[in-house]
């Protein structure tokens, strides 16, 4: 017959456990675990030897709630399952790793209201700052209450219509520019755009480049360019973007290029033009945005506009954990990066992966 303990996980040891064992008070066990040269050195030993032998770990949260300086950072990214987040949040995790902060990590996808849960619930857990890649425009009224409450906020991925708030972005105008000013110097003069919704800033900039670059080459982009809005920036949705485009009639001069607004979207466009019998790049060339660590990995190699993912979670977090340190010294600022075009075989046949 099964006991009342039998399928439980085992109790962790507490301090109180370690002082009985060593036969000492609690007090001495704290002591040694936080300032043991008070302590005489047999004592410490035989407390340490109890720590060993019952495997004691110490609650750090609970210590730092007790006196007040528990370090936590929350973080809200539109889709941590897309590799460019994933990228963002590794560079977040080195710099708070520096400072010893803990990562509470989330995903909106790309809704407001979830946005606006996974907020109060940091609040809710005392976290010190949060950077946020709004899901719309109106995340900024959010984001100020937030601020408002004594919690330090910075924009990622994402620029500061204000001076007072701190922003780290790149600059997509002038990435979606370098994808289109390279599709029309391969020859290629009516081109698909898969985007995201614009209320999304980055699906926004990335337009406006889109049509300057073709201002820019004297095309008109009501006969050059046909926009497809997909409903979510992941494979699925690139998917449904390119089928929705080989699904359209014939209206004018054929499409020859496609530009993909990110990575997760080129990849799920790739994969529809394959099984539809579609030849990259000889019948439609391909380009992504954010050049994520599959990009060069795939059966034809993807050109994309590079973002500098790791740099552009870092200096966010830096800029976070300085305000943090600086208080009223600090100097807000807007940080922005240039991205680059990094050319392969999906845009241009002559260049061969390496």
């Amino acid at each position: 017959m099964a006991t009342g303990t039998q399928g439980r996980a085992p109790r962790r040891a507490s301090v109180v456990d370690v002082a009985r064992l060593a036969q000492v008070s609690v007090g001495t066990v704290s002591n040694v675990l936080n300032r043991p040269d008070h302590v005489a050195s047999a004592t410490r030993d035989r407390v340490l030897a109890a720590i060993e032998e019952l495997q004691f770990v110490r609650n750090a949260s609970a210590r730092q709630l007790r006196a007040g300086t528990l370090q936590s950072i929350g973080v809200v990214l539109l889709d941590i399952a897309n590799p460019f987040f994933t990228a963002v949040a590794r560079g977040i995790e080195d710099r708070l790793a520096l400072d010893e902060y803990t990562l509470m990590l989330s995903s909106s996808d790309e809704k407001p209201e979830r946005e606006a849960r996974y907020l109060r619930l940091f609040e809710e857990h005392g976290v010190q700052g949060v950077m946020v890649t709004p899901s719309s425009a109106a995340s900024l009224e959010t984001l100020l209450v937030v601020r408002e409450r004594g919690i330090d906020t910075v924009l990622l991925d994402a620029t500061s219509p204000l001076d007072g708030l701190s922003s780290v972005a790149v600059d997509d105008v002038r990435g979606g520019a370098l994808a289109v000013e390279h599709l029309v110097a391969m020859g290629h003069t009516r081109i698909a755009f898969l985007n995201g919704p614009l209320g999304i800033r980055q699906c926004a900039d990335r337009r406006e480049g889109v049509l300057a670059a073709l201002a820019a080459a004297g095309l008109d982009p009501g006969e050059a360019l046909v926009e497809l809005t997909i409903p979510t920036l992941n494979a699925e949705g690139g998917a449904l973007g390119a089928e929705r485009l080989m699904s359209r009639g014939s209206d004018g001069a054929p499409i020859t290029a496609t530009f993909c607004v990110n990575d997760f979207t080129a990849l799920g466009a790739l994969r529809a033009l394959r099984r539809a019998g579609v030849s990259i790049p000889r019948d439609m060339a391909v380009v992504g945005y954010d050049d994520v660590d599959f990009a060069p990995a795939l059966m034809v190699p993807l050109t994309s506009v590079r973002q500098p993912t790791h740099k552009l979670g870092f200096t966010a977090a830096d800029l976070l954990l300085r305000h943090r340190t600086e208080g009223s010294d600090y100097v807000h600022q807007q940080i922005q990066f240039q991205p680059e075009l990094v050319v392969r075989t999906s845009s241009d046949p002559s260049v061969v992966a390496g």
